[in-house]
Formats: structure tokens, sequence, C-alpha cells
């Protein structure tokens, strides 16, 4: 150990980086689905269709619970990394996820060949963030080595916090039947009728 401290802004700058980043998803992603997800369907027909259906019905207000029960998770890490001065193990891959979910956006956008939501916070923000704060977890000698299962790790941890995040939002909402019940909203606006 170096000796150096790991500072609040290394830790508590997760959430920082993280609010910055969701701002821009918050701001663009409904209306980016609803423009997009009908020449996407077109383009990536492997995709299967209950994930194109989902993003169609996706409002504004699911997709901002979503994003404040995601903003709980953060947190939580950012507080369990500033408690144990970086050394959380929660904090340390939420870091890692979080930067591996910048490479993921900016992917997305290379897949689609422009804009994704996300993506011009992500090689602005997320990443600069990541490696910096990486960097200081090294210098103070508590960054715990990264391996290669912790590629595969961090991403699927990120997506299924992902996923929970918009099962509570929808639960919180009252359309807690996961899309495909009796009462989902189709994306005309009108109700399924029961089988």
């Amino acid at each position: 150990m170096t000796g150096e401290r790991v500072g609040g802004a290394v830790t508590w700058g997760l959430l920082g980086a993280w609010v910055v980043h969701d701002l821009e998803e918050l701001a663009t992603v409904p209306g980016w689905l609803r423009r997009n997800v009908p020449e996407l369907r077109k383009r990536f027909p492997q995709v299967p269709e209950g994930v194109w259906r989902r993003a169609e019905t996706m409002g504004a207000a699911e997709f901002a619970t979503a994003v404040g029960v995601m903003g709980a998770v953060v947190g939580t890490a950012a507080a369990a990394g500033r408690l144990t001065g970086g050394r959380s193990g929660f904090y340390q891959s939420a870091l890692t996820g979080f930067g591996l979910h910048g490479v993921m956006h900016m992917a997305q956008a290379a897949a689609v060949r422009g804009y994704t939501p996300g993506s011009v916070t992500s090689p602005l923000v997320v990443l600069p963030f990541t490696l910096w704060a990486r960097g200081r977890l090294r210098k103070a000698g508590v960054l715990r080595p990264a391996r290669p299962r912790d590629a595969v790790a961090g991403p699927a941890a990120t997506a299924a916090a992902t996923v929970a995040s918009h099962v509570v939002a929808r639960r919180l909402l009252g359309r807690g039947d996961g899309g495909g019940g009796r009462h989902a909203a189709r994306h005309d606006g009108s109700a399924r009728r029961p089988s």
C-alpha cells in the first residue's frame, strides 16, 4: 500500500458520474425508443420480439422510476466504497460494471451507426471517471486485481440490476405483471383483453 488516501471524489464520484450519465438517458430514452424501435426491429430480426414489445411499452414514468431504483443501488455502492476507503468489493464491482456499461453504450452506437442514449456521456464521463477512479484505487493499493471473469461478471451484474430496477419500477407503478399480463398496456395505449 502506498499510503495514498482514497477520497470522496473517487467513491462518491461514482454516484456523481452515474447521475450525469443517466440524465442523458432520462432526457433521451423514451423518445429515442419511440422513433427507432420500428427500424431496429427490421435491422435486427434476431432480437426476440418480446424485447421490442417491451421497449415499445416502456413509458417515461417507468424509465424514470427504474433510474431512481438503480440510483439507490449505485448510491449504496458509492457509500460502501466511502466507508471502506475504496476497498469494498461491491463498490469496486459497481465501478467496473459502470465502465463496461459505458463501453457497451459505445458499441450500441457503433452497431446502429448513430446516436443511442448514453453514447455521448460514455466517452466523456463514464470511461474517463472509471479509469481515473481505478487509477486512484491502484495508487492507494486497494484495487483488487482484475480477473478475466470480471469482464463477464461486471456486465452480468449490471444487466441483472437493470432488469431488477425495471421490475421494481413496474410494480411501483402498478404494472407488476412484467409486461405480458392482462393489464399491460400496448404501444397504441389500449389495454390487452383478458384471456
